[in-house]
């Protein structure tokens, strides 16, 4: 019996993720590492602002862009007991990548509402991102999906605000 040595052929290398983004894998957000603030607001006037409790906030970046997903739960007293969730469908940096252009969903109930986060981004590194972020909506379409205030705090448009450090798990 004979043996037949064969040439081995190296693997290519890792396809790297989008530049503009940490190096692919799931990034979680430490709930003291994440910021939320909701703000309800009526003309000129601030009628309410209340810090909400980040209960998850995900970054899951992938090879191809279109596959890199940002998730948020948050909960907090002016909910009523709810999680308000949002789910994008894209991250496309905008500005030379100092700025990410999130559109995505906001569910407070059954029905989600179309909505786009602008973030800016304070500092990239290979395994860090940071974070701070605004997304504004008619007060109208958020009370659609179960999203009501006191009589006493009148409002046209809600602003939520989220600065987070999402870091890769050790």
């Amino acid at each position: 019996m004979t043996t037949e040595t064969l040439p081995t052929v190296p693997l290519p290398p890792p396809r790297p993720g989008p530049d503009w983004l940490p190096d692919p894998g799931t990034y979680t957000a430490v709930p003291d590492r994440c910021i939320a603030e909701l703000t309800a607001r009526f003309g000129p006037l601030t009628t309410l602002r209340r810090r909400l409790t980040a209960l998850d906030a995900t970054l899951t970046v992938a090879h191809d862009s279109d596959d890199c997903v940002l998730s948020l739960e948050l909960a907090g007293r002016p909910l009523g007991g709810r999680v308000l969730s949002f789910v994008s469908t894209s991250l496309t940096p905008t500005d030379e990548a100092t700025r990410l252009h999130v559109p995505g969903e906001l569910a407070l109930a059954a029905d989600p509402v179309p909505g786009v986060f602008g973030f800016r981004v304070v500092e990239r590194t290979a395994g860090r991102l940071l974070v701070l972020g605004m997304l504004g909506l008619p007060y109208r379409r958020l009370r659609a999906t179960g999203l009501t205030l006191p009589r006493i705090r009148p409002a046209d448009r809600i602003r939520l605000l989220v600065a987070a450090e999402f870091a890769c798990p050790a």
